[in-house]
């Protein structure tokens, strides 16, 4: 018998919603949000009734033939560290997604409309690798300073789905596989696999390689002397650095397509700058690959980025000689999602109770 799943991800600026039967697309919509639509909330939190419209609306136009969800599954968010798998969304889940228990980010309400749209719909809700995934070794959350300790926020989603696709293209079993992925989006994320687990890798808030509109790692002592210069307060610090920064703060832009015509145009500026961007993330990538001995299956790039060849190609160029490259672009958050309750709901795997207080 097939099972009829609603997956639901809420962006920044969309909620992305499908309707799968197994782990088959039936119908998929990117709902878009202008910034207009988000001015009248003043948190992420506010914004549940306006995210759950919208995603009725999708539901009641393509899934009115469907008499039955077995599951509905929501984007984890910002929660309690936990290692990566499928999560039932309890009552402290729900809780720390509103208190923002590692921070506001749209993907707290992931598992708030899940378990709203399941209770409606008498099924169940689930979460699954949660950007709080945290399968780090304990010596990589050393960070050189005893009072701060590396967190592992990333896009663990993708990252676990596209090491789990590239394992079964190899016929390489995933327990045995190795792999450094570079998910390449609005933020960065690079991680060395180890038999599915992420040993390590960057926070994507405030670490790694600079992207779109985030700094990325920058030297410490600079950064205090900055925003004490600056005389900037705690929000205007942390906008500064991942709204303001990045390849908007350089070139005023991070429009891939954008970007790609002023480089073919001969803009040294630009060429420079995303140079700069590849250079960098190249060097995350060989320092993540330490972590692995250097036995590597492939190098994994994914992410909506990965559709600038430019920067892929000069990330190619001076990382390629570590392993072979494999490229999936875009992202496949909703198809993880699908993915990972189908093995629930196949007994292929176990649901995992979320911490409680």
């Amino acid at each position: 018998m097939s099972n009829n799943i609603l997956a639901i991800n809420p962006g920044s600026t969309s909620t992305k919603v499908g309707l799968f039967r197994d782990c088959d697309p039936i119908a998929t919509n990117i709902i878009r949000h202008s910034s207009d639509e988000f001015s009248e909330f003043d948190t992420v939190w506010e914004q549940m009734e306006f995210r759950e419209r919208a995603v009725r609306e999708f539901v009641q136009t393509e899934a009115g033939a469907v008499e039955k969800f077995h599951a509905v599954v929501g984007r984890g968010g910002l929660l309690r560290p936990v290692e990566g798998g499928v999560y039932r969304v309890n009552k402290q889940m729900l809780l720390d997604a509103e208190d923002g228990y590692q921070g506001e980010h749209p993907a707290n309400l992931g598992c708030a409309l899940a378990y709203a749209f399941a209770h409606e719909m008498d099924s169940k809700a689930y979460i699954v690798d949660p950007v709080s995934t945290n399968e780090m070794a304990d010596v990589a959350r050393y960070s050189g300073h005893p009072a701060i300790h590396r967190k592992s926020l990333s896009h663990a989603l993708n990252l676990h789905y596209v090491a789990r696709k590239v394992a079964d293209e190899l016929e390489i079993p995933l327990k045995d596989s190795r792999f450094i992925v570079a998910h390449l989006g609005g933020g960065i994320s690079i991680a060395p696999i180890r038999g599915g687990k992420i040993i390590d890798v960057n926070d994507a808030t405030n670490e790694g390689p600079f992207s779109t509109t985030r700094a990325g790692s920058l030297p410490t002592v600079t950064l205090a002397e900055f925003i004490l210069d600056s005389n900037l307060s705690y929000p205007e610090a942390k906008a500064e650095l991942l709204k303001n920064a990045g390849l908007l703060g350089y070139l005023n832009d991070y429009d891939g397509s954008n970007l790609a015509r002023k480089i073919e145009q001969g803009d040294e500026k630009v060429t420079e700058v995303v140079h700069a961007m590849a250079y960098q993330i190249s060097k995350e990538i060989g320092s993540m690959s330490t972590a692995l001995q250097g036995e590597i299956d492939r190098i994994i790039i994914t992410g909506g980025l990965t559709n600038f060849e430019y920067l892929v190609d000069k990330i190619r160029e001076q990382s390629e000689w570590i392993a072979e490259f494999r490229l999936l672009p875009g992202e496949f958050e909703l198809e993880a999602m699908a993915g990972g309750v189908q093995r629930v709901l196949t007994g292929q795997e176990s649901p995992k109770t979320y911490p409680l207080s």
